[in-house]
């Protein structure tokens, strides 16, 4: 049998090993709780970054999409315009424009100049001078939605200003220089494929005034209609038609006509996209018939970007 000292050592034993097993198995448990915390923790934090990184993705995609700035350049045998032939020869025709993100506001400038001449007669001497055509608009356009817009288009036209004998001032409006005009134009699609325009001249610019017996100027306002139709499609082309008319309330001439009124614009558009090396060039060839000035012509357009 034990002795008391014995005893008390065997109980001392064994109340340390009780003590150190409790500790190892507090410690096990803490290292095993500590351990899930992280690996939750890291879970979360994992979800947390992915769906940030999701995020600026998605926000990069959308900045790379939205390209606030375009350009274009066009190759044309002539320049035609509401029923009038601006300029009888080849041009290039280029433009520049802003787009907001949400597409609804646009603002930009169109120009154009010619590879050939015509002859204007200078003022001075009397002679005839051999003039290029040369234009700098600016337009600006708000979409209300699919269907409906309106438009504001400064038309600067300053062929021959100089070679004619006039002031080249570009910012001029005087209504009898001749080449400045400002038009705020409404645009209704009725259906995807039919438009109804109606454009109005402003302040009689550019000569749209009617001169009294008195010799005041008296504003004609002229106004301008259209309705253009998509009447057949393919993948990779289509036929429109249009016809256009102008008159005014006021005087008993137009800017387009020498009545109070007159349908002044009628014809086709065929337009096509052909295949050159990887690129797709878009070409429309456009049969105008003015009726009152009993002119007809066939315009070629190649849209080169």
């Amino acid at each position: 049998m034990l002795d008391n000292n014995q005893l008390m050592e065997t109980k001392a034993c064994k109340k340390q090993s009780f003590y150190k097993r409790s500790f190892i198995l507090v410690s096990i448990s803490m290292m095993l709780f500590a351990g899930g915390f992280n690996v939750q923790a890291q879970d979360v934090t994992t979800v947390e970054n992915e769906v940030v990184e999701k995020e600026m993705i998605t926000v990069d995609n959308e900045m790379d999409s939205y390209e606030p700035f375009s350009i274009s350049g066009h190759l044309k045998n002539m320049h035609t315009w509401h029923g009038f032939v601006v300029h009888p020869g080849a041009l290039f025709a280029t433009s520049l424009e802003y787009n907001t993100r949400n597409k609804k506001f646009t603002f930009g400038v169109w120009g154009g100049a010619s590879f050939s001449s015509v002859d204007v007669e200078n003022i001075t001497t009397g002679e005839n001078e051999s003039a290029y055509y040369r234009e700098f608009s600016i337009y600006t356009k708000y979409r209300f939605s699919d269907r409906f817009f309106i438009e504001a288009v400064s038309h600067n036209n300053y062929t021959g200003v100089e070679e004619r004998g006039d002031e080249l001032s570009y910012w001029s409006y005087d209504r009898t220089q001749g080449y400045n005009f400002v038009d705020v134009n409404f645009g209704y699609n009725v259906t995807p494929n039919t438009l109804l325009y109606l454009a109005t001249i402003i302040n009689g610019g550019s000569g749209d005034f009617e001169i009294e017996e008195d010799g005041n100027l008296k504003n004609s306002w002229t106004q301008y209609f259209e309705v253009s139709s998509k009447v057949w499609q393919n993948e990779t082309a289509d036929l429109s038609v249009f016809a256009g008319g102008a008159w005014s309330f006021f005087t008993d001439k137009t800017f387009y006509t020498e009545s109070s009124g007159n349908i002044i614009n009628v014809g086709a558009t065929y337009s096509k996209r052909f295949s050159v090396l990887e690129y797709q060039v878009p070409v429309a060839v456009t049969a105008m018939w003015n009726p009152e000035q009993e002119r007809t012509v066939l315009q070629l357009d190649i849209t080169l970007f």
